[in-house]
């Protein structure tokens, strides 16, 4: 039962009821800022992870300083993901009619276009968090690798190509969990 006074409270029976009163549009953009948040969070650990090991191995041996760069650009490339995919989920929200809203059925496919929208964007976001750990800490071994023996470094380079993977493999779950997503009949 809804309650309308003062302090505006309203009590609620299940969590369905919850979920059904949170507006659509909200569930939409949220998932486009976790999608750029996320990522940025997952390469800005990357980053870290790869800087604090590179600076250290710089130390006692300078000549890795700047081939090792390639490991913090990989990390911003996670980071670019993000906003890629972020971009494209934004283009998917469109603003309906108020007179249509109001149909049964309208509200359904607004709900389904939403939640597709969120679900990809919390996919996109938690797959690039994983991939700019990944990237950072293959970044972290090839920097401290080729301090030691310089013949490591193009083949454990490799190996963080392959980390990089994961990130790619987020998008196309982001695209492809929002292709339907529709917020107009």
């Amino acid at each position: 039962a809804k309650e309308w006074g003062f302090a505006m409270s309203v009590a609620y029976n299940d969590w369905g009821a919850i979920l059904d009163d949170i507006d659509p549009y909200a569930w939409a953009f949220v998932g486009a800022g976790l999608a750029i948040g996320m990522s940025v969070l997952g390469a800005a650990w990357g980053i870290f992870i790869t800087g604090s090991s590179l600076l250290g191995a710089a130390v006692k041996a300078p000549r890795i300083r700047s081939k090792n760069l390639i490991s913090v650009i990989f990390c911003e490339a996670v980071a670019i993901y993000g906003v890629i995919v972020s971009i494209i989920l934004q283009t998917k929200i469109e603003k309906s009619d108020e007179a249509v809203t109001d149909l049964v059925g309208t509200k359904i496919v607004q709900q389904y276009a939403a939640y597709s929208v969120f679900w990809a964007g919390v996919c996109c976001g938690l797959g690039n968090l994983a991939c700019g750990v990944c990237v950072g800490i293959c970044g972290s071994g090839c920097a401290l690798a080729d301090a030691q023996n310089g013949a490591l470094f193009v083949k454990i380079l490799v190996i963080e190509i392959f980390a990089s993977a994961l990130g790619i493999f987020a998008i196309i779950v982001a695209i492809i969990g929002s292709t339907q997503a529709r917020f107009v009949l």
